[in-house]
């Protein structure tokens, strides 16, 4: 049964509409923006943080890693969140959360501190990120929405380019707590301008899967655990259990979903072709893609010697590329539907991750930012034609649960891809070699040097694998894709 045009938002059209259309991007592609700054400012900062905090590399990689944890395990129960109280308010609470979880960050004293930290930002980037798609599907009809959600990606991409242009600046200048303590003012900014400016949304019914929440966090805690002490420590028995435990914990996982009437991850809607491919293409994209930048950053930082603003200009002609393709190919999605146009996104980016695997000890620099500009133009042809395949599928009742489902799926991903990149690239030497490249130690040249750049090509070429895996389940979603970018959308129970 369908439900009325008046469900979530009036239907007229008019100035009003219009507006209201606008401050909703503007403020959603804020926090894409503002989200991004972070994931990558942070990665360029490792080294000189690792050196003022004296951590080592098991706690330094815990400042990515718990970030990326919390995020995944949160965001579709936050979407849900929206879902049941209201997305705006959810959202708003999001952006306050992490600029306190950013300035906490900033204030960190020793490396538990920062993680914790890092953890309160989390929470907050989890309710941002889950309610962002929710909040366009609210108020744009389905025929603009590729257009929408590539603003929300060219969102993402100017803030990986601050985030990266940033970090190695202020690293270099003013200290690494500042990358933290710039999202105060751009955290309060938004606030403000969410509070007033954001539409309310309709109130459904819902509860918490409290049951599979535990295990999923149980299981990518134990998975995230022990790899990560592996690769900093040596594999021990101790490691491998915590593996194992949590490998095992993921069919339990799938068994208490499977029985909920409520569940965190409907493993149920994956069995709509269109829906269900579209997740699983992004969950293998953020799986084989997402680490990347943090190679690179070993590369060029660790290897070849650059210092972290040097390091940052390498990569910013990819970003600024993505971010100028996204709201064009967002355009060209609600013409022609995202078949084609996510799964041509990810042979490109397949194509630069392999570019980069012949990188070599002496290769001019230069080709770096050439490379980054084919992976710059898939991102901004993917991520607009993926979500609106995923978002063309959400009712108005679903719309907060879809976009976190999403949400937490490209998290896992990220998680995932950042484990096993580590794992692989450190496990070409010796442990306290590993722990010098990822910390920056610069001059490691000879035998040294060429055998961890063969870790690193290793997990470049394993991430093009998978890439090629996101491609074919992106094809294989069919041509209905068009069909639901054109309008033919289902906002009806279903």
């Amino acid at each position: 049964m369908g439900l009325p045009a008046t469900a979530e938002l009036p239907s007229a059209t008019g100035p009003r509409t219009s507006a209201r259309k606008s401050i909703v991007l503007v403020i959603t592609s804020l926090g894409s923006l503002m989200v991004a700054v972070d994931s990558t400012i942070v990665i360029l900062a490792l080294p000189t943080m690792a050196g003022d905090l004296h951590a080592g590399l098991s706690s330094i990689i815990w400042t990515i890693l718990i970030y990326l944890l919390i995020t995944a395990t949160l965001t579709t129960q936050v979407g849900r969140l929206g879902d049941m109280l209201g997305r705006s308010w959810i959202y708003n609470l999001g952006f306050a959360i992490f600029t306190l979880g950013s300035v906490l960050s900033g204030l960190a004293t020793d490396a538990t501190f920062l993680i914790a930290a890092r953890s309160v930002q989390a929470i907050g980037g989890a309710m941002v990120f889950a309610i962002g798609g929710a909040l366009i599907a609210d108020v744009f009809p389905p025929h603009e929405r590729g257009r929408a959600f590539g603003f929300l990606a060219f969102g993402w991409s100017v803030g990986a380019i601050l985030g990266i242009l940033l970090g190695g600046v202020i690293t270099s200048t003013l200290g690494w707590r500042y990358i933290f303590f710039i999202n105060l003012p751009i955290g309060v900014g938004a606030v403000a301008l969410g509070l007033k400016y954001l539409p309310p949304s309709r109130r459904s019914s819902t509860q918490f899967d409290f049951p599979g929440f535990g295990v999923f966090s149980a299981a990518l805690g134990s998975l995230c655990y022990g790899a990560i002490e592996a690769a900093a420590y040596g594999a021990d028995t101790t490691n491998l259990a915590f593996v194992a435990l949590g490998l095992g914990l993921l069919p339990l996982f799938a068994w208490v979903e499977l029985r909920s009437a409520t569940p965190m991850l409907d493993l149920r809607g994956l069995r709509q072709r269109l829906l269900g491919l579209s997740l699983l293409a992004g969950f293998l994209q953020s799986l084989g893609y997402l680490s990347v930048v943090f190679l690179l950053t070993m590369y060029l930082q660790g290897l070849r010697g650059l210092s972290p603003l040097d390091a940052s200009l390498l990569l910013v002609p990819g970003y600024l590329v993505g971010a100028l393709t996204a709201p064009w190919m967002g355009r060209r999605v609600d013409r022609t539907g995202p078949r084609v146009l996510a799964t041509l996104g990810i042979v490109l980016m397949m194509g630069a991750v392999f570019a980069y695997s012949f990188l070599t000890l002496t290769s001019w620099l230069g080709f770096v930012p050439l490379i980054s500009l084919l992976s710059g133009v898939g991102v901004g042809t993917f991520y607009p034609a993926n979500n609106t395949a995923i978002m063309s599928r959400a009712t108005p009742r679903t719309f907060g649960s879809i976009s976190g489902l999403r949400a937490t799926l490209t998290n896992l991903g990220t998680l995932f891809s950042f484990v096993l990149s580590l794992s692989i690239a450190s496990a070409s030497v010796s442990r306290p070699v590993a722990e010098a490249v990822f910390l920056g130690t610069s001059g490691l040249i000879g035998n040294v040097g060429a055998e961890f750049l063969t870790g690193i090509r290793v997990a470049l070429l394993g991430s093009a694998v998978i890439l090629l895996g996101a491609a074919a389940l992106s094809w294989s979603r069919g041509p209905d894709g068009a069909e639901a970018a054109a309008g033919a959308v289902r906002v009806g129970s279903e």
